[in-house]
């Protein structure tokens, strides 16, 4: 199962991405593993979807970068605050499963892809 996640950076940036294991791939993130996002860290986790099949995780990763960071990005995690400085792109390189646990450092979690609000 995969979930997809946003990070934001110290200046606001806004990182889109989908993982097996969003918290070791935020380690790989802020270590320099990812190119994009080297030298823009640290990386926190704003959000995390629930677990989808990877399928549903893409397109779900693909809708909220096609936001661009406005409010659909907002009104979809329900996250708060300036959205605008949106970049980066991740999914064609997903990190491996870990049993590193999840959930202490994610703030928001996605409820469906098709809930009502959300559509």
């Amino acid at each position: 199962m995969y979930q997809v996640y946003v990070l934001n950076n110290t200046v606001g940036q806004k990182y889109i991405g989908l993982s097996k294991d969003p918290q070791s791939r935020l380690l790989q993130h802020n270590s320099g593993a990812s190119s994009w996002t080297r030298s823009k860290g640290p990386w926190t986790i704003a959000w995390t979807s629930k677990p989808m099949n990877l399928s549903e995780a893409r397109k779900l990763e693909n809708k909220l970068k096609r936001q661009k960071g406005g409010l659909g990005l907002k009104t979809l995690t329900y996250l708060k605050g300036s959205l605008s400085r949106m970049c980066g792109t991740a999914g064609s390189n997903p990190a491996p499963a870990t049993s590193f646990p999840f959930g202490a450092s994610s703030n928001r979690q996605f409820a469906s892809p098709t809930h009502p609000r959300n559509v």
